[in-house]
């Protein structure tokens, strides 16, 4: 059984969640919250496998929990969900650590599908709308001007790895990898999880960002 908090400020909203939720055999609800502040009490007591996250709350937003349950070092893992896809405030969810964003309409099967993929440690859009999240959104970062070394994170990687952090970042799935660069996709799986390893990335959302933060790709 994978374990759900839900997060958010709107008790419809909640409720709807958990009629969805309840409604499967793989899942459960392990609990409610109105606000971040209690998401953060709750995901430290609960332990839940994910929280679904609202943004725009009264206190303690969605992306300071998220950063706090993050940094709490726990298995919980952050699904952000928000009101628009290209909302700037997922892209500072994904950085705070979040494993992943779902807009508030998406059909029940994409975000059952989504609770499922972040529990399992998978990325939870299609890397194509990953890389256009973060191509929208990765000028909002502060330029600077001052020389920088290699990215430590980066500098740990072979040529290969680094190649594969490139092509994911660019939006590959794991099979076009694989049929690209002439692979087996069981190879590819392996790279993956020494990149992730490696960069200290939670999953392949957050890998993506460390190839921007890095340069390894430039917004479109």
């Amino acid at each position: 059984m994978t374990s759900v908090l839900i997060v958010d400020d709107q008790p419809m909203q909640r409720f709807g969640f958990r009629m969805l939720l309840e409604s499967q055999d793989d899942l459960t609800v392990a609990g409610e919250a109105g606000d971040g502040a209690e998401a953060v009490r709750l995901a430290a007591r609960l332990h839940p496998d994910v929280v679904l996250m609202d943004i725009r709350m009264p206190g303690l937003d969605g992306i300071e929990a998220t950063r706090r349950i993050v940094a709490s070092g726990d298995r919980t893992r952050v699904l952000i969900l928000t009101t628009f896809d290209l909302d700037e405030y997922a892209y500072d969810g994904l950085r705070a650590g979040a494993s992943g964003f779902l807009v508030k309409d998406a059909l029940p099967e994409e975000l059952l599908s989504g609770i499922r993929a972040v529990a399992t440690g998978d990325a939870v859009v299609a890397p194509s709308l990953t890389r256009r999240l973060l191509d929208a959104y990765v000028q909002h970062l502060p330029a600077t001007n001052a020389p920088q070394g290699p990215d430590p994170r980066i500098a740990a990687l072979t040529d290969r790895e680094r190649e594969i952090l490139t092509v994911i970042a660019q939006g590959w799935t794991n099979s076009e990898i694989a049929a690209r660069l002439h692979l087996a996709e069981s190879t590819v799986k392996t790279h993956v999880s020494r990149i992730l390893a490696k960069t200290g990335a939670r999953d392949r959302v957050q890998a993506v960002i460390v190839a921007y933060d890095a340069k390894l790709v430039e917004p479109a």
